[in-house]
């Protein structure tokens, strides 16, 4: 279910001290209930899902085409990440210091920081710099995973990049993709086995 931003910045989470010149996209409440201890397996559950191959049709073909426009005008590959000051570079010190998460099985994403009830990875692309967020929410006797994700669009393509497929993400890919989250979550086992 899709959560108002305020969901997301009323919190005190850490990333906020990092992203003051990104934009707060999305926030999503994810179909997770546990317990305190359990906020490490939904991050480990996120970062081995592969959307590409284990979604439903739709949102594999989505991806698909978003893999072949881009591999086309060059927005993914290593010389459009280069230069790009990736956030990673930018932590403070104890963030740093500490454990960063998990390796993404698929996506081209970064693990950031991890901590006992938040997670960031970041992207990078020439449309924009991405920031995925997980959190672990109190509520009521137990805990709920909460996802946002912040963008900055690189320049007018980013702009008309994002705002192209703001439908697509909202009404296709992450409504599908929450439900295969929650597929995974109740069978304990990890999403791209959904």
């Amino acid at each position: 279910m899709r959560l108002p931003n305020a969901a997301q910045t009323s919190r005190p989470w850490r990333i906020h001290e990092l992203i003051e010149d990104f934009r707060l996209e999305d926030v999503w409440a994810l179909p997770t209930r546990g317990t305190a201890d359990d906020f490490r397996r939904l991050v480990h559950l996120i970062a081995s899902g592969d959307p590409t191959r284990s979604s439903p049709r739709p949102v594999r073909l989505l991806w698909a085409v978003r893999w072949k426009v881009g591999k086309f005008l060059g927005w993914d590959n290593h010389d459009a990440r280069s230069g790009v000051p990736m956030l990673r570079d930018r932590l403070p010190a104890d963030l740093r210091a500490g454990p960063s998460g998990p390796e993404f099985a698929a996506l081209p994403f970064t693990s950031l920081y991890l901590l006992d009830d938040e997670w960031a990875a970041e992207t990078a692309n020439r449309t924009m710099r991405g920031v995925l967020h997980l959190g672990w929410v109190p509520d009521g006797t137990v805990f709920r995973g909460q996802m946002a994700v912040y963008v900055k669009p690189s320049g007018l393509l980013g702009t008309g990049y994002m705002a192209a497929i703001r439908p697509f993400r909202r009404l296709i890919v992450y409504p599908q993709m929450l439900r295969q989250i929650g597929r995974a979550w109740r069978a304990g086992t990890p999403a791209h086995h959904a």
